[in-house]
């Protein structure tokens, strides 16, 4: 094997400095990484191999055809949101025909992972829990097809068994996008109306909409790499809080780390995991979206990609997904199992709209502490300021919080809320 190929979507800094440390990996066996992606600008100190540019409306064929060009032996999806997983599971059945493998969980599995209603379906049949609901379909609302004149007061009584307040999302979507909160019946009937009227409380009617029940309780999710007969369950990662008003997914503090109740009710949803994969035949990496609740973890959704969170539990275990990933491509075994915490993993914003830390405040945060990646977030196209991953071992709290302190009193860096919830966090 001589070329991988690399399938990505969004901007490849955010899979910093772990897709660097696999790339380097293959060098050093002879192979050549290249990047096809449709997202952001990158240099050698991003991806240091062969790198090409697509545009965003690629589509399957156009990037499979691309990818043969250059002449890959083999290539890996690491895209993400989900309609771009789908993008990259159509090419893989692409590629695999043409004789160029590809890590990228089939494409039948695919379209029902991305799918939220086939998702709790499938989630329900395999004894995992999953917050009661609804799916509202475009087509009956808006009245193509078939006339269903008591489809919305079909939907009521739906509504009214579950209670208020109800959480709307589209059935395709991801990144906490689109999510609206039904607080009353007046709502959901705004929601039901036909036309522009039902946008000023949700999104508009023409979009298919998964309707639950609000759980409340510790976002968190975790990566499942690997294929049937051997996965490995990343550690979990904690996100912030789910309620009835939808979040920013970055807006909270995200962090892996000690949460020893948690870990051990986990660990039977863990092997669930594990079964509903092999089941689907995921082959590559799935990212697990719950709630942990009443000691419980209630499922939201499996998506059939990386995850966003995907850098913390590589930071916090050792492991790397993307060098994992690279080891499926070359037909090499994985590890499998759990993979053990090694220590804590931290991740935060620098600052909402921030035009980025200045490189001396960098170079001090690297000094006092130990510093994963320090980047830019850009989510379709809109800067978030820069985003930070921070790791320590336990037994280190109390000199991380003191570093970062001391740092704060200096430059104003990391920001007060953002330093409180660090120092609330590791003195717990």
């Amino acid at each position: 094997m001589q070329k991988i190929a690399f399938l990505r979507s969004v901007r490849i800094q955010r899979a910093d400095p772990y897709i660097q440390q696999a790339v380097r990996g293959l060098a050093a066996d002879g192979i050549e990484a290249g990047l096809f992606h449709t997202s952001g600008t990158t240099g050698d100190e991003d991806f240091p191999g062969h790198r090409q540019r697509l545009d965003r409306g690629v589509t399957p064929r156009e990037l499979a055809d691309a990818v043969a060009a250059w002449g890959a032996d083999a290539a890996v999806s690491i895209s993400l949101p989900c309609e771009n997983a789908l993008r990259d599971a159509a090419a893989k059945a692409l590629l695999d025909a043409a004789g160029i493998p590809t890590v990228m969980t089939p494409l039948a599995a695919t379209m029902l992972l991305v799918d939220k209603w086939e998702t709790k379906q499938l989630c329900k049949q395999a004894g995992l829990l999953v917050p009661d609901g609804f799916r509202v379909d475009s087509d009956l609302l808006a009245g193509r097809g078939l006339p269903v004149p008591g489809y919305r007061d079909a939907v009521r009584v739906q509504a009214d068994r579950i209670g208020y307040p109800l959480m709307s999302k589209p059935v395709w979507d991801s990144t906490s996008m689109g999510i609206r909160t039904l607080r009353s019946p007046a709502d959901l009937d705004a929601f039901l109306a036909p036309g522009p009227e039902s946008a000023s409380v949700s999104v508009p009617a023409v979009v298919s909409t998964v309707v639950e029940q609000v759980v409340e309780g510790d976002l968190c999710s975790v990566d499942i790499v690997g294929l049937p007969g051997s996965y490995q369950v990343l550690p979990l990662c904690w996100t912030g809080r789910a309620g009835a008003e939808p979040v920013f997914t970055f807006a909270d503090l995200r962090w892996c780390g000690p949460r020893p109740e948690a870990d051990a009710a986990f660990a039977e949803v863990a092997r669930t995991l594990v079964d509903f994969c092999a089941t689907m035949g995921v082959h590559g990496s799935v990212n697990v979206d719950m709630i942990y609740t009443g000691g419980r973890f209630v499922i939201l959704e499996i998506n059939p990609r990386i995850g966003g969170a995907t850098t913390l539990s590589c930071a916090a275990s050792g492991t790397n997904t993307f060098t994992s990933l690279a080891r499926m491509a070359r037909g090499l075994p994985l590890i499998g199992g759990t993979a053990q915490r090694t220590g804590w993993a931290i991740e935060f914003l620098a600052g909402e709209g921030r035009e980025g830390l200045p490189p001396a405040v960098v170079t001090e945060l690297r000094r006092r502490v130990r510093v994963v990646t320090a980047h830019e977030l850009v989510i379709d196209g809109a800067s978030h300021g820069d985003i930070v991953v921070i790791t320590l071992a336990e037994g280190e709290e109390d000199r991380t919080v003191k570093a970062l302190t001391e740092l704060h009193e200096a430059t104003g860096f990391p920001a007060a809320d953002v330093l409180g919830k660090i120092s609330s966090l590791l003195n717990r």
